[in-house]
């Protein structure tokens, strides 16, 4: 089952494409990460997820089929935006009766329970809580709605590195406690920039560019088949005719190439060592050289073109 699948699907604000054709699929199961540059499209995407916005073409569903905004898909969702939105002027137990008058499913206890292991005192207003806690209350409020989708839209960028890194671990611990032999369990798609953590907890990577899909796959196997290449400067646009090549950094007399691979197994060049790649090499990359196409993933189908690009 697709957690989220689009097809054809783009979205125009007046004169401006913010998605054109963006087509693909997330299976559930997964932390998927959303990368891109700012303005690639990756908050539109998650807008039209949850159903906060219609496409102007093409479709969206979630949870194997459900149209996005639907009442069936809104029952199984849960969003945090990027500025952890709360009523400031509400204390938290309030935070908490609201949420669970407004949704027709909530547990209560497990709220409760959570912001006590966090030390969020319900009495306290929302808007009186560092910036962590109420990243961790506005998480805490999706997460006892008991989501089978959990969509995170940049929720770390106003965060400090523990509470990033204290926030990525109830994400995980979550995704991990509903997917234990349960049907259905939950899935997360999480719109980053903050490489390391994601680095740390996604295990499927949607990479967007220019509101088109530029990388799409699981991590593991995007990393399986691409490698990096060190060898001599001078040779480095020989490498790049034979091979597809992603991205060239030369400094002095080396030169890096990051280049697609049929997998671990391909020859390497004559002259040249090749070392496994990190998402973060991975992803900076493609950002650098947004025409590059990636390796086909399991719902994009797209022609690996030889390129040469030089830093």
């Amino acid at each position: 089952m697709n957690v989220i699948e689009t097809k054809g699907l783009s979205k125009r604000y007046r004169s401006t494409w913010a998605l054109r054709d963006f087509t693909m699929a997330i299976p559930a199961g997964h932390v998927a990460a959303l990368v891109g540059p700012n303005g690639a499209g990756k908050t539109t995407l998650l807008n039209l997820v949850v159903g906060l916005a219609a496409p102007s073409v093409g479709t969206v569903t979630v949870l194997g089929g459900e149209p996005a905004g639907s009442p069936a898909a809104l029952d199984d969702i849960a969003f945090v935006a990027q500025d952890a939105p709360l009523y400031k002027n509400l204390p938290v137990a309030d935070m908490l009766r609201l949420t669970s008058y407004l949704n027709r499913r909530f547990d209560d206890g497990y709220a409760r329970e959570r912001l006590s292991e966090l030390g969020i005192p319900l009495k306290r207003k929302a808007g009186k809580l560092s910036g962590g806690q109420q990243a961790q209350l506005a998480l805490t409020l999706a997460l006892a709605r008991r989501p089978r989708l959990l969509v995170l839209d940049e929720p770390l960028a106003n965060l400090d590195p523990l509470a990033r890194h204290d926030f990525m671990a109830t994400v995980l611990a979550a995704a991990a406690e509903t997917g234990e032999g349960e049907v259905g369990g939950m899935s997360v798609v999480l719109s980053s920039h903050v490489l390391a953590e994601l680095e740390r907890v996604a295990d499927y990577l949607i990479l967007v560019s220019g509101g088109q899909v530029q990388v799409v796959g699981e991590v593991d196997g995007l990393l399986a088949r691409h490698r990096v290449l060190t060898g001599p400067a001078g040779a480095a646009d020989r490498i790049a005719r034979r091979l597809p090549v992603v991205y060239v950094r030369r400094a002095g007399a080396q030169a890096h190439l990051l280049v697609r691979t049929s997998g671990p197994d391909e020859p390497v060049p004559p002259g040249w060592e090749a070392h496994p790649v990190s998402l973060e090499e991975l992803v900076l990359s493609y950002l650098r050289e947004p025409g590059a196409a990636a390796l086909p993933g399991p719902a994009r189908t797209q022609k690996a073109e030889p390129m040469e690009v030089t830093r």
